[in-house]
C-alpha cells in the first residue's frame, strides 16, 4: 500500500528562512539543541494495537530586510484592498526569530482476518506552543484496508498536494513552505473519504492511484464545497514520479496551499449572500538519484482561479467595523457584469528543482523555486505582474537516532516593486522580505529535529 504511518510522521520535517547576517549565537544554539538530543534513542512508544510517533523541531533564523508590522493593518488578508498600505518611516532591517513545531501521531491497528486491516490515526501539530491551524486537527481518520483491494479512509487528514510536496519533496530541497504552502490547492481535508489502489505492475514498474472527495461544510446549501484530488504515483527502479490533480468548488477563495478545505466564509449564514468560486492545480514532482550520492528533483504546478468578488457580509457593532467575504483578485472600485468590486479568474505556472549530495551521514542541498507572473483581466494590480525566485543552499547531518540537525542559507528576488505574486497567500510570506518596499533579501540559520 501507499500508506504507511512512518513516512506520514517523517513528512512534517519542513525547513524554514533565515538570513545570511546571522550571528554565531544563532547557530550555536539550534546545534546545541540538536546535539543534548543525539544521546536519545529514537523509538516509536507501542502499547498494544497502539502506536505513538511523532517528531519535534527547533529552529533559530535570523533575515534580512524585515519590517515588523509594517503594514498598516498587521494580519489582514492581502486581498482586501485597506491591507496593500504600509506605515511611514517603520524600521526596516535584520531580525533573528525562532520556530518551535511538535506533532505527536497516534495510530491503531487491527487485523480483521482474511487479509484485512482496521486502523485508525489521530494527530495535531503545535507550532510555538499553540495549535498550528486553529479549529482543525491535522489527522482524524479510519481505514479499512486489503493488499488485494487497495485501502478505503473516511475522515480528516492533509492533502497529498500539500504534505508530499512539504515531505520530503520541499524539504529536500529547502523551499518546503514556500512550494507546498503556495499555489490554489488546499492542504487540509475535513469531511472526506479517500481510496487508494494497491500497487499495479505498470511498464515494469509500480503505480498507486488514489482519488480523494471532501463535502467541506455542509451547512452552506446553496453554494456547496466540493473538493476532489486525484494522486497517482509511478516508481520505476529509482525514478519516483508523483503527479496530483486538486479540483475544488465553494472552498474558502485563497493562495495558501497549506489551508483547510470548508466553505466560502467560515459563516454559512453568508452563503446567500456570495457568488460560487473554484480554484484548481495541477502538479507534478520527481525525484532520480543519479547514483548512490547524487539526486535530482523537480517540480511543474499550474494554478487556477475563478476569481471571488468583494461583498460586506454584515456590520461588527462593538468593533465598528464591516465583516467582509472571502474574495480574490478584485478590481477594487469596478464593476463587472453589473456587479461592483468583481474578482477575475486568474492562472499562473509555479517550478521548482535541485539536487541533494549525501556522503554518509551528511547531506548537503540546493534548490530554486520560482513562483510565475499571472495571467487575468483583472485592470487592477493585484500582483498579477510580479514574480518571486528564492533560491536556497543546506548542510544536514543524520545522527541515527532520530536526530538530524542542519544549517540553511538562501535569497529571494522579486521581479519587482509592489504587491507578491498571486500564488503567494501573503506579501511576507516564507521570506519575512515584503516586496512593497524592496525586491530582495536573505537568511541564514541553523536547527535539529527529534523524531520518534
Amino acid at each position: 500500500m501507499f500508506y504507511h504511518s512512518k513516512s506520514s510522521v517523517r513528512r512534517a520535517l519542513r525547513g524554514c528562512v533565515v538570513s545570511m547576517l546571522a550571528p554565531k549565537v544563532v547557530i550555536a544554539t539550534a546545534l546545541a539543541a540538536g546535539l543534548a538530543l543525539a544521546a536519545v534513542p529514537a523509538r516509536a512508544l507501542d502499547f498494544g494495537p497502539f502506536s505513538l510517533t511523532g517528531f519535534a523541531k527547533v529552529e533559530v533564523q535570523r533575515a534580512s530586510n524585515q519590517c515588523v508590522d509594517c503594514q498598516r493593518f498587521p494580519g489582514e488578508d492581502r486581498q482586501r484592498q485597506w491591507a496593500d498600505e504600509l506605515v511611514p518611516g517603520r524600521a526596516y532591517g535584520a531580525e533573528t526569530g525562532h520556530v518551535t513545531l511538535f506533532q505527536p501521531w497516534l495510530s491503531a491497528r487491527f487485523d480483521l482476518g482474511k487479509g484485512f486491516k482496521l486502523t485508525g490515526m489521530l494527530s495535531q501539530r503545535l507550532r510555538d506552543g499553540k495549535v498550528d491551524i486553529p479549529g482543525f486537527l491535522y489527522e482524524r481518520n479510519v481505514a479499512v484496508s486489503h493488499q488485494d483491494w487497495g485501502r478505503l479512509a473516511v475522515g480528516a487528514w492533509t492533502t497529498r498536494a500539500w504534505s508530499l510536496g512539504d515531505y520530503p519533496f520541499g524539504t529536500t530541497l529547502g523551499v518546503a513552505d514556500a512550494w507546498a504552502s503556495s499555489g490554489a490547492g488546499y492542504g487540509l481535508n475535513t469531511k472526506a473519504v479517500r481510496y487508494t489502489s494497491r500497487p499495479f505492475d505498470v511498464l515494469e514498474g509500480d503505480l498507486v492511484l488514489e482519488a480523494t472527495y471532501d463535502q467541506g461544510n455542509t451547512a452552506f446549501k446553496r453554494n456547496k464545497p466540493r473538493f476532489v484530488e486525484l494522486f497517482a504515483q509511478y516508481r520505476k527502479g529509482d525514478l519516483l514520479l508523483e503527479a496530483i490533480f486538486q479540483d475544488t468548488r465553494n472552498g474558502n477563495p485563497q493562495s495558501w496551499g497549506h489551508g483547510p478545505f470548508t466553505g466560502l466564509t467560515p459563516f454559512p449564514a453568508d452563503d446567500a449572500k456570495l457568488g460560487g468560486s473554484g480554484q484548481s492545480i495541477a502538479m507534478i514532482m520527481a525525484r532520480y538519484p543519479i547514483d548512490n550520492r547524487w539526486e535530482v528533483l523537480a517540480g511543474l504546478r499550474h494554478n487556477r482561479w475563478s476569481g471571488a468578488y468583494a461583498v460586506a457580509t454584515g456590520w461588527d457593532a462593538a468593533g465598528g467595523f464591516a465583516l467582509w467575504n472571502n474574495m480574490f483578485n478584485v478590481d477594487w472600485g469596478g464593476t463587472l457584469n453589473g456587479v461592483p468590486n468583481p474578482g477575475y479568474a486568474a492562472t499562473s505556472t509555479d517550478v521548482t528543482g535541485g539536487f541533494r549530495y549525501k556522503r554518509g551521514d551528511w547531506s548537503a542541498t540546493a534548490g530554486l523555486l520560482h513562483l510565475g507572473q499571472a495571467r487575468t483581466a483583472n485592470p487592477s494590480e493585484r500582483g498579477q505582474h510580479n514574480s518571486a525566485t528564492i533560491a536556497t543552499l543546506g548542510l544536514g547531518r543524520d545522527w541515527r537516532n532520530g536526530i538530524q540537525t542542519y544549517l540553511m542559507a538562501g535569497a529571494v528576488e522579486f521581479g519587482k516593486l509592489g504587491l507578491a505574486p498571486l500564488s503567494m497567500p501573503a506579501n511576507t510570506a516564507f521570506t519575512g522580505v515584503d516586496p512593497r518596499a524592496t525586491r530582495r533579501g536573505n537568511w541564514f540559520g541553523a536547527g535539529a529535529v527529534y523524531v520518534f
